[in-house]
C-alpha cells in the first residue's frame, strides 16, 4: 500500500485536542488495510516526526433511522479505521496550520 493513501484524515475533537495537548497522542482516520507499521510509516513521513507507538480500533458500522415527511429513512453508516498515534517525547504536529 502506498503511504499515501495510508492516512485518511485526522480527527479534530475535545477529547482529542485535550490528548494532543496533553500526553502527546494524535488520532487519524486510515485506510481500514493499513497496518500499524504502514501508519507508522506514513505518519514520520508526512509530519517529519519520531513516533513511539500506535493503538488502532476498527469503529464498526451503526444503522441509523430518522423521521421525514417522506416517513422513515433507514441507511447504514459505514464503519471505518482509527489509529492514534503517540508521539515520543517533546515532539508535536501542527494540524492546525495552513
Amino acid at each position: 500500500m502506498k503511504l499515501a493513501d495510508v492516512l485518511v484524515r485526522p480527527v479534530l475533537t475535545e477529547k482529542v485536542n485535550d490528548q494532543m495537548e496533553n500526553t502527546g497522542r494524535y488520532t487519524f482516520v486510515v485506510d481500514k488495510k493499513a497496518n500499524k507499521l504502514e501508519v507508522k510509516a506514513a505518519v514520520e513521513e508526512f509530519y517529519g516526526v519520531k513516533v513511539e507507538r500506535v493503538n488502532t480500533i476498527v469503529v464498526p458500522g451503526k444503522n441509523k433511522t430518522r423521521y421525514t415527511k417522506a416517513g422513515f429513512l433507514e441507511g447504514v453508516k459505514s464503519s471505518y479505521k482509527k489509529a492514534i498515534v503517540t508521539l515520543a517525547e517533546g515532539e508535536n504536529i501542527d494540524l492546525f496550520s495552513l
